[in-house]
């Protein structure tokens, strides 16, 4: 599946997208945080559902990526919700979300366009309207609410797709924690509430999937729906789909000598595949990578050994110490603070469901055991 922004072939995953397309034959109900480490293919898979594997005529995906924006404070975000309707010069949204309804339904070529999912268009005289009041969202919201609306009666159910969440993070810490409140608030009362749309919300940073869960009141209103990185079996197969993809011959020693090095990560195995057409010698290709870890990790020790943010080194090396022989650990086996600095670096991947801690890779895991 070669498309704007996918740089590699879909693979597997049946299991996740038949739990996708399970929730989206029932009503909404919940908010729904799809989660997993760095690299896993959480953006692959929800694209995969989108373009691939959703019934167009039942649904009208909303897609927006918040890596593609630059969300310095509450206006730059209220902007990247939406697509500016430039042309148009109705200022009553209902007006307007009535007629992009039609639009909507009918399938025109404007929506064929998008091949992930409409962004939320809205009229500029009243988007220029919005940016002149004070409290922007609450016309924001009731504009949505009632696009969403107007396609349920027309017999199309919404999604809304957040990609990449952990983009708003750093306005929603630095004083406008109402805005993250408000949001979350929003999406049950479009789910929960009045049942009228699908919520996925992608994020590989789970520190900041328990804050919202806490901050935005949602116990008993959201689900969570694991990416994780391929199983042995799995990454295997993985190997040799691309391997026959970019006509590359692998034996079974080469299949498990990739895996020793960069596990089930799908970004990782590619990539080593990819780099096998130039540079013909494996070992050299893994040794290279995991030489990348190990000087990332050694710097941040170096850091951290400089009193780096007031973490203790030894803390930090009694911490990463239990991995050289556990892949998986409860969190509560490492010290709060040392393992918040620890996932915060990327070090760590929290599973905030079960509270288990890992590394965020293979490499990572293999970087730690090679230098204790």
């Amino acid at each position: 599946m070669a498309k704007k922004g996918v740089i590699m072939k879909f693979f597997n995953r049946e299991k996740e997208i038949n739990e996708i397309l399970l929730i989206l034959e029932e009503e909404p109900n919940n908010i729904y945080f799809i989660y997993g480490p760095l690299n896993s293919g959480k953006s692959t898979l929800i694209r995969e559902v989108i373009t691939n594997r959703l019934d167009k005529s039942k649904y009208i995906p909303f897609f927006i990526d918040f890596r593609t924006r630059n969300i310095l404070n509450v206006d730059n975000f209220i902007e990247c919700l939406f697509e500016v309707d430039e042309k148009s010069k109705i200022d009553d949204f209902r007006e307007y979300a009535k007629s992009l309804a039609d639009l909507l339904v009918k399938g025109s070529e404007e929506i064929s366009k998008y091949y992930l999912g409409m962004p939320i268009k809205i009229p500029k005289p009243f988007f220029d309207r919005i940016f002149s009041k004070k409290d922007k969202s609450a016309d924001v919201y009731q504009y949505i609410e009632y696009l969403f609306a107007k396609l349920n009666e027309k017999g199309k159910r919404p999604i809304l797709i957040f990609d990449e969440l952990q983009m708003i993070k750093e306005i929603t810490l630095n004083g406008n924690r109402l805005l993250l409140w408000s949001l979350f608030q929003f999406l049950v009362a479009l789910t929960k509430v009045q049942h009228l749309c699908h919520v996925f919300c992608l994020s590989s940073d789970s520190l900041f999937i328990e804050y919202i869960y806490g901050k935005a009141e949602l116990k008993g209103r959201v689900d969570y729906i694991l990416v994780d990185d391929f199983d042995k079996e799995t990454a295997l197969k993985f190997m040799d789909f691309l391997a026959k993809e970019k006509n590359i011959n692998l034996t079974n020693e080469d299949k498990e000598l990739i895996y020793s090095y960069v596990g089930g990560k799908a970004k990782d195995i590619y990539d080593v595949i990819v780099k096998l057409k130039a540079v013909k010698d494996l070992k050299y290709i893994l040794e290279t990578k995991l030489r990348e870890e190990l000087n990332h990790l050694e710097e941040l020790l170096e850091n951290v050994e400089e009193d780096y943010e007031g973490i203790n080194y030894d803390d930090v090396l009694k911490a990463l110490k239990l991995f050289k022989d556990n892949y998986e650990l409860p969190k509560s086996k490492i010290k709060r603070k040392i393992r918040i600095f620890l996932i915060k670096e990327n070090i760590l991947f929290l599973n905030p469901q079960k509270g288990i801690l890992k590394p965020q890779s293979f490499l990572i895991w293999n970087a730690i055991k090679r230098l204790l």
